[in-house]
């Protein structure tokens, strides 16, 4: 098929076609959460932009294979291989197993999920899952020399590659190695700072309530060795996307990288997208901060799911976008006025070729166009003010929000039920005729009895307004 979709590139830091590794096919990867505590609505960024991706993808005509795993052990608060384990900091929380924790909070990730319209990936897997997979993956490192064992831990050997820090220009590597000096406590038992942990045994192993039979003793996987052998498992030795958060990228994109080309002997991932932060005015929201905010918080306060994806979907997702209570109110009142729209467009007429293709081919441009999510809303905004019938607008509408998942049609419908459900038939009748009468009367220039019609509806509580659609109304 042809190859039209555009998407910056993290790897090359430039927007390229993606070019798929089978032709009409995608392999795609997302980073799925750590589940020791609720998702923040900026984690929920991330898998909102990502389900936009996938959609968009098939909505031009790709097959697409979705994997994302689930972090349920190995997970070190510091993201690099120091710290405490996250899913035992969740189990000693809340005085529970950590697979009692795991299971609670990948029921409450997916429950967020589906209120949010984010499609399920095809495949899930929990890193619990894989443990023979990840100690083949380090034997064969080892034997390859690209591992050593010290102190009883399997490190990766950085020291083996030509270019480790793979997504940074030379400014950032240098202060990413000053990063790796600084933030990260001293492991006597590495050869280089930047060296990363495979497999633990003896260190941090005291506490640790996961353990495994290894050809190194008891012990568990380092944290970024769980996707790249989930994602070979699932999707083979070649993929073609692989996403995640921009602080995903370093160290986590960085070792996922190493190993896995180190594993295979060839490139792994052609193409790297990241979602950059949702931001407050305190900085990143962040769990480890203690400033993060649920869904299920917002949606306590009156905000619909829909909402705060409209939210995200109105900035590009390589932009960090900052959150506050008067834009999401904003958003709340703009959703809510364009599903007012879409409930008064008329049920007439039948759908238009012509015009639908090129409303199609308008709105998936702005997808082809590097995910512009904001500019496609656009695209609904102007067929509204379209002269295109009815029944076209509503095929359109339907067929975009395949993508968009805002509820546009379904919402509409509801309201304009409700609307219908809080009028009885013979008052329903009776507008319905007037407006007729009124129609009638503007087509004879009799502009007074219009008038006079538009008066006698508003005495009974009925407000009508003319549209390029025809006239609607509404109870005031």
């Amino acid at each position: 098929m042809e190859n039209r979709f555009q998407m910056f590139n993290t790897l090359t830091r430039k927007v390229e076609t993606i070019i798929p590794n089978e032709d009409g096919k995608i392999g795609m990867y997302t980073c799925g959460p750590t589940v020791y505590h609720f998702a923040h609505v900026g984690n929920l960024r991330s898998y909102i932009m990502e389900d936009v991706l996938e959609k968009s993808l098939r909505f031009i005509g790709y097959d697409v294979k979705r994997v994302m795993n689930i972090t349920d052990v190995g997970h070190l608060s510091d993201d690099a291989d120091s710290g405490e384990d996250k899913m035992l900091k969740g189990a000693k929380r809340e005085n529970k197993t950590v697979m009692e924790i795991a299971k609670f909070y990948t029921d409450a990730f997916f429950k967020d999920c589906e209120a949010l319209n984010i499609k399920r990936p095809d495949v899930v897997e929990p890193a619990t899952n894989c443990i023979p997979e990840f100690i083949h993956m380090v034997e064969e490192l080892l034997k390859k020399d690209y591992a050593y064992v010290a102190g009883g831990n399997v490190y990766f050997d950085t020291s083996k590659l030509d270019d480790y820090l793979v997504f940074s220009s030379a400014v950032e590597k240098e202060a990413l190695k000053e990063g790796v000096r600084d933030d990260v406590d001293v492991d006597e038992n590495k050869k280089n700072k930047s060296d990363f942990v495979l497999w633990f045994t003896k260190s941090k192993f005291e506490d640790q309530a996961l353990k495994w039979d290894s050809p190194w003793g008891v012990g568990y996987p380092g944290w970024h060795i769980e996707c790249s052998c989930i994602s070979i498992k699932h999707l083979g030795e070649r993929m073609d996307i692989h996403c995640g958060g921009i602080d995903n990228m370093f160290p986590h994109h960085t070792n996922e990288i190493a190993q896995s080309e180190a594993y295979l002997g060839h490139k792994w991932c052609n193409y790297w997208l990241h979602v950059h932060h949702l931001v407050e005015k305190g900085g990143k929201m962040s769990k480890s901060k203690g400033n993060f905010l649920t869904l299920s918080v917002l949606q306590e306060q009156g905000y619909e799911p829909v909402v705060y994806r409209l939210f995200c979907l109105q900035s590009h997702y390589r932009k960090p976008l900052e959150f506050s209570y008067d834009v999401l109110d904003n958003m709340k009142n703009a959703y809510e006025k364009l599903i007012k729209k879409i409930a008064e467009i008329p049920e007439e007429g039948t759908v238009d070729e012509a015009a639908y293709a090129d409303y199609r081919k308008k709105f998936e441009d702005c997808l082809c166009n590097d995910v512009n999510t904001s500019t496609a809303i656009t695209v609904i905004y102007d067929l509204l003010k379209s002269d295109v019938n009815g029944a076209t607008k509503r095929k359109i509408i339907g067929d975009c929000d395949y993508v968009l998942s805002l509820d546009l049609l379904k919402n509409a419908e509801e309201l304009k039920n409700g609307a219908s459900a809080s009028v009885d038939a013979e008052l329903l009748k009776f507008i319905e005729e007037k407006i007729a009468e009124r129609k009638e009367a503007k087509k004879a220039k009799d502009f007074a009895k219009a008038d006079a019609i538009r008066e006698e509806l508003l005495q009974k509580g009925i407000a009508i307004k003319d549209t390029r659609e025809g006239t609607v109304w509404e109870q005031v």
